[in-house]
């Protein structure tokens, strides 16, 4: 990520500046970073996984957001916006620039953001009260890493690999279980 701008904005003025923009901005330590699009798999798996959330949560005060809603980790920043997150807090319930209170966090792995997926948004990710589980997926291969917050406060690796086509993936925080068929979807890996 290359910062787009060589001066710092505070978080008011970055929440102003971006919506002058013709693209999406993502916000770390007074910086803003501009958001690439991403390739086809990558777009249908996230896709996939938005139209299985969606009627699966319909009717219980979720909010089901694709990669255009932004997170923000405090009122301060940082701000990302990941592929898929979901919201089933009230103080969310009206959000219109960013959500605040995700429960699930999803980033489909792309080979130019995948350190950084792993490493410093996850570090800033986990900084979110209500965040329960936080998963990472592969657009190489049939593979789905799920991290989850476990009852005493440590994150937990449940790694999925469609080693066996029946073997579910399980998502506790929104209690989604699917298929890896139903998640990859149409796509040629």
């Amino acid at each position: 990520m290359i910062a787009q701008l060589d001066f710092p904005l505070s978080p008011q003025d970055y929440l102003r500046w971006e919506t002058t923009q013709p693209i999406r901005y993502g916000y770390m330590d007074g910086l803003v970073y501009a958001m690439t699009g991403g390739s086809i798999p990558h777009n249908q798996i996230a896709v996939n996984l938005i139209a299985l959330l969606k009627p699966h949560l319909r009717g219980k005060g979720c909010k089901v957001l694709s990669s255009d809603a932004k997170v923000a980790v405090t009122e301060q920043g940082p701000f990302h916006y990941p592929d898929v997150s979901v919201s089933c807090d009230p103080r969310d319930k009206n959000a219109q620039d960013y959500i605040r209170y995700p429960v699930l966090i999803v980033e489909v792995l792309s080979e130019s953001t995948e350190a950084f997926d792993r490493g410093k948004k996850f570090r800033h990710y986990r900084r979110i009260e209500t965040l329960r589980e936080y998963v990472l997926i592969s657009q190489e291969q049939r593979s789905v890493e799920c991290y989850r917050l476990n009852a005493q406060g440590r994150w937990e690796l449940f790694h999925y690999l469609d080693e066996a086509a029946s073997r579910a993936i399980e998502l506790t925080s929104v209690g989604l279980s699917c298929t890896f068929e139903l998640l990859y979807e149409d796509i040629e890996l």
